[in-house]
């Protein structure tokens, strides 16, 4: 079984989804339970010791020395809906790969291979439970939030034969940790672009969100003219385009508004009310902060000119997380044994290694994907990326036994 391709492995644990299109893999399913037992024989056939956390976490460990620190590689098995058959899985099954490399070789450390249960917080309002309990952050209320229907955090843990109280006992930061290293499908288009295999994430980006509302003055489509309008959606349209400049116009800088609504929405009525969410990430704190007061400023400037009124409130914020510089290094060292002169850039998605990184030293290895394509069924990495990535990692570990 570990001897088939790395491709033919993915795609037959992507079988283990709720949809025939793409996989959709929700935390505490069904398919959750079929992927589990895919990934257990995975650890199994590998060697390692296989046991299942309280937060849903499986766990495949390769015992060191007495005493002797951990290693741990990980990612998540959940997926979004009609998601692709690499985000998150492929990070699961390659560092396991290395080790079965590695073989009989005795390591001067711990290794422990995770398989989170949810990262895309697609089924609950919630996610990364797994790493934050691993770094003492989990709280305890996430565990009353409910799904679409009605099922609680707490009962789909205890339906899938864990038990939610135990999880504050998860906490191992007192634990010796070498660090934590992710292996992930890049989800951008720089690696493609480049024609590289691989990557070296300097940084997980800093996110912010604001909800803007904004209210003008409703009206017949067919006999107000134009210049006596106040109409909300195109002020909306002129926001969304300063959201664009502002952040075309700044280095490391991202700014999307992706989620619009507008009343009453009808065909021939000028929109009195449009809300929208402006969502902001840069892996340089101070660029986000200091931008997104300029483009707020700007949008509020734009909104007053159309007399509309403009409120606008941060409803979401998390800090840049840099990736440790030692193991950023010795897994750029490997890769370049490797001769595959890998790049640094930065993850403008939010990984479990954000969470992670409160409990140890963290880094991540970019594997390309076709065209930045993730989230959906086309995403596809090659079957060599995905070996240069093991090799990588085989590499990584001998040069940490020095």
């Amino acid at each position: 079984m570990m001897n088939k391709p790395i491709t033919a492995m993915l795609n037959d644990i992507a079988s283990c989804s709720e949809s025939a299109r793409g996989v959709t893999r929700l935390p505490f399913s069904q398919e959750h339970r079929f992927a589990v037992n895919k990934i257990t024989r995975w650890m199994k056939d590998t060697g390692l010791s296989v046991h299942m956390d309280a937060s849903g976490t499986l766990i495949g460990r390769l015992e060191g020395p007495d005493n002797s620190p951990t290693l741990l590689f990980g990612s998540h098995q959940d997926s979004v809906r009609h998601g692709g058959k690499y985000d998150g899985i492929m990070g699961v099954l390659l560092p396991i790969l290395a080790l079965q490399k590695i073989g009989q070789q005795t390591l001067p450390f711990s290794v422990q291979v995770m398989a989170f249960a949810d990262e895309e917080g697609v089924r609950f309002p919630t996610a990364l439970i797994g790493p934050r309990a691993l770094a003492g952050n989990f709280d305890n209320s996430v565990l009353n939030f409910k799904d679409h229907d009605g099922v609680s955090v707490r009962n789909a843990m205890i339906g899938f034969g864990l038990n939610p109280d135990e999880i504050t006992s998860l906490d191992i930061r007192n634990t010796p940790i070498i660090g934590y290293v992710e292996t992930h499908i890049e989800q951008g288009p720089i690696l493609d672009d480049k024609n590289l295999p691989l990557g070296i994430v300097t940084a997980i980006a800093g996110i912010e969100r604001h909800q803007i509302e904004l209210k003008g003055l409703s009206g017949h489509a067919g006999t107000t003219p134009m210049y006596a309008r106040q109409d909300a959606f195109a002020c909306a349209a002129e926001l969304v385009l300063i959201a664009e400049r502002v952040a075309n116009d700044t280095s490391d800088l991202i700014a999307t508004i992706g989620k619009i609504n507008v009343s009453p929405n009808a065909v021939n009525v000028i929109p009195g009310e449009a809300s929208m969410v402006l969502e902001i990430r840069s892996a340089v704190d101070k660029t986000r902060i200091e931008n997104s007061k300029i483009i707020i400023d700007e949008m509020r400037d734009a909104a007053s000119k159309r007399s509309i009124d403009f409120t606008c409130n941060r409803t979401y914020v998390q800090a840049a997380v840099p990736c440790d510089k030692r193991l950023r290094s010795v897994l750029k060292k490997a890769a370049s044994i490797q001769k595959l002169d890998p790049i640094c850039l930065t993850s403008g998605a939010t990984h479990d290694a954000s969470a992670m990184s409160d409990l140890c030293p963290m880094a991540m290895l970019f594997v390309r994907c076709h065209k930045g394509i993730s989230h959906t069924p086309e995403e596809y990495a090659r079957e060599t990326d995905m070996q240069a990535a093991v090799d990588c990692l085989v590499e990584f570990m001998n040069m940490l036994r020095q």
